[in-house]
């Protein structure tokens, strides 16, 4: 390998990595918050992927249907178990968060979908459609189990992984499709071609964390959220309201997933069930970072999409198992450091 190879492939790494990055960051905050091993992450990733391809060929996407749908649900469901809901100032701000809202943005697409606005307004759109499944499928499924084991919460989400993989081919059908780089152009410095695409994954990359960075480190709101994350019961006794909490860190997630589709539906072809093992390296590098810290998952993703960019390139074949296979040195590395405690009777 001469050094110009590994210059492309260092760049393509870091490129990837950045993507993994913010996957990272979405599943770290869930799980700090909910305590949500979010499997369905990648889902979003391709639905924010597949969103703007739809809008691309000039086709009314399903995701908007289905948030219309999650949210109708999510209001009744509301009416149904909270007497407090019920008030009129409850209730006509549900209405209009869980019906209004997803109504007007399915007239939107219907609006957009066949006129070909650029993206300009199908990338605005297509993160507002697919960033409030998010906190409707917090409300559904996970609130009514906050308080239940870790691994019930694993199986919860396993389903709604399954249920949205089911949904994706349903919505936008078994091919794969990409869309137009948000930034053609190309540029040469020394022997490595820098294109457009990966300096936009970069920059919009590093201004999220450094966003995120400042929400969590100096608002209010970003504050209270990592009160929850350190300590859900405390934070509920000072009056932070721990459900509000999980759904906005699902939306979150979502608006972050969607992004991370829109990034890479430039440079791969994306599938409806593509997402789950985008979503797993994700995984891979939070687990590096502990589940906790949000630099350490950064940086590890960073390392992933490194690791995978070589592996590609001397054992293409096994590109994937050497991405996953890293991960079994930290895991044993973790146990061994690690105190175990004997189980109470």
């Amino acid at each position: 390998m001469d050094p110009t190879i590994a210059l492309f492939l260092a760049q393509d790494g870091v490129t990837n990595g950045a993507i993994y990055a913010l996957l990272a960051l979405s599943l770290v905050l869930v799980f700090t918050i909910t305590r949500v091993i979010f499997i369905p992450q990648g889902e979003f990733v391709a639905y924010g992927a597949l969103t703007l391809a739809a809008f691309e060929t000039g086709t009314f996407p399903g995701t908007a249907w289905l948030a219309l749908i999650l949210g109708t649900a999510a209001f009744t469901v509301d009416l149904a178990r909270d007497r407090a809901a019920r008030t009129p100032r409850r209730a006509l701000r549900g209405l209009a968060l869980d019906v209004l809202l997803p109504l007007a943005l399915l007239a939107a697409a219907w609006h957009a979908a066949p006129r070909h606005l650029g993206p300009l307004v199908e990338v605005p759109l297509t993160l507002a459609i697919v960033a409030v499944l998010g906190p409707y499928i917090y409300r559904l499924v996970f609130r009514p189990l906050a308080e239940s084991p870790v691994l019930v919460l694993l199986i919860a989400a396993v389903g709604v992984h399954l249920a949205l993989v089911g949904l994706g081919l349903l919505f936008f059908g078994a091919e794969g499709h990409r869309t137009a780089p948000l930034l053609d152009a190309n540029w040469t410095v020394g022997p490595a071609l820098v294109t457009g695409q990966s300096v936009v994954v970069m920059g919009v990359t590093g201004g999220l964390i450094l966003a995120l960075w400042g929400f969590f480190g100096h608002t209010l709101t970003g504050k209270a959220l990592r009160a929850t994350a350190v300590n859900r019961l405390g934070a509920r006794l000072v009056g932070i309201p721990t459900s509000a909490a999980g759904a906005m860190a699902l939306g979150l997630a979502a608006l972050l997933g969607a992004l991370s589709g829109v990034l890479i539906a430039p440079v791969t072809t994306v599938f409806y069930d593509t997402g789950f093992v985008t979503g797993l390296k994700g995984f891979v590098a939070a687990i590096i970072g502990g589940l906790i810290s949000y630099p350490l998952g950064a940086a590890a993703a960073i390392l992933v999409g490194l690791v995978e960019a070589f592996a590609s390139f001397f054992a293409s074949t096994f590109k994937e198992v050497i991405v996953f296979t890293i991960i079994i040195p930290v895991l044993l590395w973790r146990s061994l450091r690690s105190p175990h405690a004997e189980d109470e009777e």
